[in-house]
């Protein structure tokens, strides 16, 4: 008996190790993923209109999915849900000012939205997903917006001389590219040449040694 004991002592402390592998394996399954863009920080003018971008991603599908809006993570501005893929988002609650302008039904899960800001909208935008088809996993991306009273232009003089260098230092390797061929041509030509003036030269004094040798024989005083 106490040897079944301890083997099903055994056996009851395997389960929570069990148990954790499996959410492990879970977790890393979970594909529920929400973007807000490679830039999180949005400049706006004070009094105008802006868009606060917002997609999510599963490759699990998704079904009454949930998702919300917060602005520095406490005030809720948007709530939403949508059924499946094929319909539009509902609306469950909106701050006056903000309208949701992106569909769940195209190519993208987009969950965008767009509001008319002052000075006091400055701060973090916290687009959250909820969604039960993955075992109610969650997932949320921030923006951070600035309201200004005026753009201000971006200083390309670095970029401009920068590229400029670059340019030049391009421009003069090919130079020196072209010039190396140009004189690597040049020299080929010559030495050709050369060779061409010892081959004739070589055979001139051939020719002269020949006529001079037949002269002498001629001219030579005959055999008493």
């Amino acid at each position: 008996m106490a040897q079944a004991d301890g083997s099903g002592a055994r056996l009851g402390r395997s389960w929570p190790a069990a148990a954790l592998l499996g959410f492990h394996l879970f977790s890393m399954a979970v594909t529920l993923e929400v973007s807000v863009g490679k830039n999180n920080l949005v400049m706006a003018l004070n009094g105008s209109e802006v868009q606060l971008p917002c997609i999510f991603t599963t490759c699990m599908g998704f079904k009454d999915l949930d998702f919300t809006w917060y602005y520095n993570s406490t005030e809720l501005i948007y709530h939403g849900n949508i059924k499946n893929k094929a319909s539009e988002p509902t609306m469950l609650y909106a701050d006056p000012r903000v309208r949701l302008i992106g569909t769940t039904t195209g190519k993208e899960n987009n969950i965008s939205i767009s509001m008319f800001v002052d000075f006091e909208d400055a701060g973090k935008y916290t687009c959250h997903v909820k969604n039960p088809k993955e075992m109610h996993a969650e997932h949320n991306a921030t923006i951070i917006l600035k309201v200004v009273q005026e753009m201000v232009p971006v200083d390309n003089t670095l970029t401009r001389i920068i590229v400029g260098t670059v340019g030049g230092l391009v421009g003069l390797l090919i130079l020196i590219f072209v010039i190396k061929k140009i004189v690597l041509l040049i020299l080929k030509k010559s030495q050709d040449k050369k060779k061409e003036c010892l081959v004739s030269s070589s055979g001139i004094d051939n020719t002269e040694n020949g006529l001079a040798g037949s002269k002498a024989e001629q001219k030579a005083p005959p055999k008493a």
